[in-house]
């Protein structure tokens, strides 16, 4: 089933996120782990049409166009020195998205994706999607259990208002 949390988790999930959510429970049966081994490009492939009804621009390839760059630093005259690319974005640029597949526990792609999303000018919110199930590991709870930790612990604030984790 699709799993997701906001963290922190003494807050409630916005509309624009329930949105979101309800982009990935509409496309659910395409997606879900293990019975789909969908590349992450391919599960956004799935979700596209979906998250664009709802204001999101979406990434259609690796090549230079098809990619959705985040300013990151500013240089002389506002143009921009560094850039990291999203997955997703909201039109108003405050959440972006990311969608892991295989490799989000096993290279720590989760945490790239942290990092970068707390470097986007202007990023309030990550929605961070995993599989439930990689290779009969659990994505989900291993993300899961690095988030409490990290905002129980409160010894490392990121700048974001939230992350939000979806299992699908």
């Amino acid at each position: 089933m699709l799993k997701y949390q906001l963290f922190p988790r003494s807050q409630g999930i916005t509309e624009q996120i329930q949105n979101v959510i309800e982009c990935f429970e509409r496309t659910y049966d395409q997606i879900k782990s293990p019975e789909n081994e969908l590349k992450s490009n391919e599960v956004l492939d799935i979700l596209r049409p979906h998250l664009e009804q709802i204001g999101f621009t979406v990434e259609t390839g690796k090549s230079k166009g098809q990619k959705i760059p985040v300013p990151v630093l500013f240089g002389l005259n506002n143009t921009v020195d560094q850039s990291f690319n999203a997955d997703g974005i909201s039109n108003d640029r405050k959440t972006v998205l990311e969608v892991e597949a295989g490799r989000a526990t096993a290279n720590f792609a989760f945490l790239k994706d942290i990092f970068q999303a707390s470097m986007m000018h202007g990023v309030d919110f990550l929605i961070l999607a995993v599989r439930n199930d990689y290779k009969g590991g659990n994505d989900f709870q291993k993300v899961y259990t690095f988030l409490e930790t990290l905002y129980i612990s409160s010894r490392l604030v990121l700048p974001l208002k939230g992350i939000i984790l979806i299992g699908y």
